[in-house]
């Protein structure tokens, strides 16, 4: 329902292919896919909840409610930190190993 439904679900989608592409190419430790698997999945969990809230709203209030629209803000603000967190987490695992490809051997 995600992916029919929700146009930034799709941003996730190739969010969570990158990181996962790019865990295997830099050969991540076994700490670190926990890490990221973690952050990926409070990300989609975080989405599901946020289309859950969107879906609820729209059937208890179909026309523009002030409350309605404040729910929806924050659950989509919900999306946002986990995203921002989750990229964060990236940062720290990835992070050296850019760092190692842009800066070159020692």
């Amino acid at each position: 329902m995600l992916l029919r439904t929700q146009v930034h679900a799709w941003f996730h989608l190739l969010a969570t292919i990158v990181v996962t592409m790019a865990g295997f190419l830099f050969d991540v430790t076994a700490t670190q896919w926990c890490a990221l698997v973690l952050a990926t999945g409070l990300v989609w969990a975080a989405e599901a909840m946020n289309t859950a809230v969107e879906f609820v709203v729209d059937l208890v209030s179909p026309e523009y409610h002030e409350l309605a629209g404040k729910a929806k803000d924050t659950a989509a603000a919900a999306v946002l930190l986990a995203a921002c967190a989750a990229a964060v987490v990236g940062g720290i695992v990835f992070g050296p190993h850019l760092y190692g490809l842009v800066a070159g051997p020692s």
